[in-house]
């Protein structure tokens, strides 16, 4: 078995050495002091991650797929992240994918010998059918999952595009991705607990990347996510009833009346409101535009 000891991630950290003896307010203090170094550990990684949310994009716009593998809490974030972004962004289910070591059983219990399997990794990526479109983002905040190494090897040879995340310096633990994104967190408060300050980067650059990559693909117009399915509940009605209120000018009534003449797609809305078509048209115009809606009302003379 070897010894993990050296990975910053399992150091004890000298601030919370008396943590059993704190109080309730003063262990808040310590962990919510922990916390907010977490920013700066992430911009600190700016430059890898902008690198992979472009890896991202191309892969969107080439019809790829990113899929996120990891094991316990990084595959939690991962699926977590990937079952997101289709009500957030109206994405197919497809396009963004989660992978988790042991399964879908894994998502709410522990399964702690499934990351131990470099041969599961592989077998999850022959799985996928990659190919040279896709983006395979491996996650292991400890940086030696063997789950994810194995599934990240086989990722690059069946030619997709690599980023690989971790909380440890690379001088710690190498990889081989295209993009390696470093987000050193240093010690958890409970030694070895990377649920905890690194489980957070984890999800912070995850959602950046997700988010980001969705607004280049034009699912967001201004900073309104417009690409949503209005017929899956009441409240996301009534928020895109508001965007176009608030886009156009119009009152609720008609707002709600423009809204279902779109078949409940806001950006088609917005788009027969300000261009004075039909849906039909309104839905060539966006499919012209890849999507962005900005591209097309922006350059209407009126959109009131």
């Amino acid at each position: 078995m070897d010894d993990r000891g050296y990975l910053t991630t399992e150091h004890r950290n000298p601030r919370s050495r008396r943590l059993d003896r704190l109080s309730v307010a003063e262990a808040f203090d310590l962990i919510n002091n922990e916390d907010a170094t977490i920013a700066r550990a992430v911009t600190a990684a700016r430059v890898d991650i902008c690198r992979a949310i472009e890896l991202v994009v191309a892969a969107f716009r080439a019809d790829g797929r990113l899929i996120y593998v990891g094991a316990g809490t990084s595959g939690r974030l991962g699926v977590l992240d990937a079952a997101e972004c289709p009500p957030t962004f109206l994405s197919d289910p497809k396009s963004v994918q989660g992978i988790i070591a042991g399964g879908p059983d894994a998502l709410t219990r522990s399964i702690e010998g499934a990351e131990d399997r470099p041969e599961a990794g592989e077998a999850a990526m022959d799985d996928k059918a990659l190919g040279p479109n896709d983006v395979v983002f491996a996650i292991a905040t400890g940086g030696t999952t063997p789950f994810v190494h194995g599934a990240l090897r086989r990722a690059k040879q069946c030619g997709a595009k690599t980023v690989f995340l971790a909380c440890v310096p690379k001088d710690q633990v190498t990889d081989d991705a295209d993009v390696s994104i470093r987000v050193v967190t240093g010690p958890e408060v409970v030694t070895g607990s990377t649920r905890m300050k690194a489980g957070t980067a984890t999800k912070m650059v995850l959602n950046m990347v997700s988010t980001i990559a969705m607004v280049q693909v034009g699912k967001v117009y201004q900073n309104l996510m417009v690409d949503m399915n209005t017929r899956a509940n009441a409240k996301l009605v009534d928020r895109g009833t508001r965007m176009i209120q608030t886009i156009t000018g119009v009152d609720r009534d008609d707002a709600r009346a423009l809204l279902e003449s779109a078949g409940g797609r806001v950006k088609t809305a917005l788009v027969m409101h300000s261009r004075k078509i039909d849906r039909p048209a309104a839905e060539a115009l966006l499919e012209d535009a890849d999507g962005h809606v900005g591209r097309i009302i922006d350059s209407a003379d009126v959109i009131g």
